[in-house]
């Protein structure tokens, strides 16, 4: 569907009148969400999309900012769900700062917001992030000649490999960790440096419904100490909610691969307006 003069492929599945709408962490897409979806499917109308530039979506050729990706999501909602329905946003990692800024529109018609280890721009990590991105992005760079190899897109790749589903796996393998994929990755690698001193100085505005933050508590080797300092700043930043909860999960970073039965669990509470009042 055209979404703000951007293609972007959109999955509808389940049924009810309730929705959840789910957006992707960096470098993925709507496959992210493959474990967690099928939980779902007799509970709401479930909406999976990959943004612009990744998967089957079209490709971009101009920068694409947070603040783009966020009205993207803002106009898809618009797009698709009927706006008397009640509303669960769910995002990840990067993807909380696009559904952070997306709520500052969406804020009325959301039941709940449900963030998996999302990015918190105030830690002390993200002081250096431009640097960081820099590196980064250099070795992307190599990544996406390398990835038109199979066997060196595969190692590459490890890290989603060892998480999710095999068949899960096979199609971001197809479609995201292609050259075209990298790129946009790299794109929006930039686009959160970019971000970073924006959010920091006027933060988005505090989501008014019920808020749950899942923390993953399974940091990767050597990440203990950074991990235990992002946990914290989620912490700090749940805390000054109307009605926020943070919630440590016994998982790496992809929660919704590792942990997905918590994941629908927690989505059908903030879907139940008498539990996540509680």
């Amino acid at each position: 569907m055209a979404v703000n003069q951007r293609s972007v492929h959109v999955e509808e599945s389940g049924r009810g009148t309730d929705w959840v709408v789910f957006e992707a962490g960096q470098g993925l897409g709507r496959t992210s969400w493959d474990a967690v979806i099928p939980l779902l499917a007799d509970r709401a109308r479930l909406v999976a999309y990959d943004r612009a530039g990744f998967g089957r979506s079209g490709r971009t050729t101009e920068p694409v900012g947070v603040d783009d990706m966020a009205a993207d999501l803002v106009a898809l909602v618009e797009a698709v769900v009927p706006e008397s329905d009640p509303l669960v946003l769910v995002a990840h990692s990067m993807g909380g700062l696009v559904a952070r800024r997306a709520v500052e529109r969406l804020g009325p018609r959301l039941r709940g917001l449900l963030l998996l280890d999302p990015t918190p721009e105030s830690a002390p990590v993200y002081d250096t992030f431009s640097r960081t991105a820099a590196k980064v992005d250099r070795v992307l760079s190599m990544t996406q000649a390398l990835v038109r190899f199979r066997p060196l897109a595969r190692m590459a790749s490890g890290n989603v490999r060892r998480v999710f589903p095999a068949d899960t796996y096979a199609t971001m393998l197809a479609e995201d960790f292609v050259p075209a994929g990298i790129a946009q990755t790299r794109k929006e690698i930039r686009a959160v440096a970019a971000a970073i001193p924006r959010l920091r100085a006027e933060p988005p505005g505090p989501p008014v419904c019920p808020t749950v933050l899942l923390s993953a508590s399974r940091p990767a080797k050597g990440r203990e100490r950074q991990q235990a300092v992002i946990a914290e700043h989620q912490r700090r930043w749940v805390r000054t909610l109307p009605d926020g909860r943070f919630e440590g999960v016994d998982s790496g970073h992809f929660i919704q691969a590792e942990q997905p039965g918590i994941v629908a669990d927690r989505i059908g509470h903030l879907l139940d307006p008498v539990v996540a009042v509680e």
